[in-house]
């Protein structure tokens, strides 16, 4: 039985067609695998803190030292880290905001790509210092974009600051089984509905 983990970054709700794009993924899934665990991460509209300034120092400090002022300072990043290591598949459901990604995904990412626990750091091979943690996982990329343009090879390609860093965030901590799928200049109608629908049920293949 694997673990999957649906990660929704947006911050619309009924509207949201990245929303929509993990929901289909969830249903196509379950059917494909009935005996796997699916749960779910709201960023969206749940936002996990920022990291502050004592969450930096409990987090480069041996565990063995940490104060009870910094185990509170972890306590949001210590869940969500555990949560990443039980899982087996990640699904992150994203917008682009602005060419990138959504502030409260940011700060997501900020408090799971973590030295000694996600990524280790080595200064040996300074071109290659990154070591990831995270290993035997697959993730899908589900992201939506307002405009056309954005894909390799298009107009707007030199623009689309999604993309490749979440790839690489995800490869820094170890990850490199990842899938990614975008879908462009679309609204909730329901062609558009119909079309999400059938690219994300083709990424589950078995």
């Amino acid at each position: 039985m694997a673990k999957v983990l649906i990660v929704n970054a947006s911050a619309r709700k009924e509207r949201s067609l990245s929303r929509f794009m993990t929901n289909v993924f969830a249903e196509t899934w379950k059917n494909k695998h009935p005996d796997d665990k699916i749960s779910y991460r709201e960023v969206g509209q749940a936002p996990v803190p920022h990291v502050t300034e004592a969450w930096i120092a409990g987090a480069f400090k041996p565990p063995a030292l940490r104060t009870a002022e910094d185990l509170e300072a972890l306590k949001v990043s210590d869940e969500l880290v555990a949560e990443l290591k039980e899982t087996d598949v990640i699904v992150l459901g994203t917008p682009m905001y602005n060419w990138s990604v959504p502030s409260a995904l940011k700060a997501y990412i900020d408090q799971v790509l973590r030295v000694n626990e996600t990524v280790l750091i080595s200064s040996d091979n300074p071109r290659n210092p990154y070591q990831g943690l995270l290993k035997d996982k697959k993730v899908y990329l589900l992201m939506a974009r307002g405009n056309n343009g954005y894909d390799p090879g298009d107009f707007y390609e030199y623009m689309d600051f999604q993309t490749n860093y979440l790839k690489t965030v995800f490869r820094i901590m170890g990850i490199e089984d990842i899938t990614d799928l975008a879908i462009n200049g679309v609204g909730l109608v329901q062609e558009s509905l119909d079309f999400a629908t059938a690219k994300v049920a083709g990424l589950i293949r078995n």
